[in-house]
């Protein structure tokens, strides 16, 4: 089994950047597909950015193009979003997610994902 807690969210002003964190406990999740995605009260999840499990492929959506970078560093069982430029429609709960191991299809559906963080709150202030 696997546990994801996510850290680093906060308010920040529009232009500014934030780090978020995002630790796993329980097993490794080096041979795992990773994601972040977004939550905004009556809208459906949103995928802001993957890395598949051999960390050689990312994907980010347009809205996050050339401002947020997903990395890992496998030997702390950690991910990162570096989310930089920020906007205030980058409010939102942002989750962390894993997969199942050396999964290798669809990264930015959240169905492909089947652990998840409770999630940290961005706020971003215009």
């Amino acid at each position: 089994q696997v546990q994801l807690g996510e850290s680093g969210g906060g308010l920040v002003q529009a232009g500014g950047s934030l780090r978020l964190a995002c630790a796993a406990s329980g097993r490794t999740v080096n041979r795992s597909a990773m994601g972040w995605f977004r939550q905004i009260p009556g809208k459906e999840s949103e995928v802001v950015a993957a890395i598949s499990w051999r960390g050689g492929s990312t994907y980010y959506p347009d809205s996050v193009k050339g401002r947020f970078t997903i990395s890992r560093d496998v030997a702390k069982n950690m991910l990162y979003l570096q989310m930089n430029s920020v906007k205030p429609e980058d409010t939102a709960v942002y989750c962390c997610a894993a997969s199942q191991p050396y999964y290798s299809g669809n990264l930015n559906s959240p169905t492909s994902y089947p652990y998840w963080g409770q999630g940290t709150q961005v706020t971003v202030s215009s």
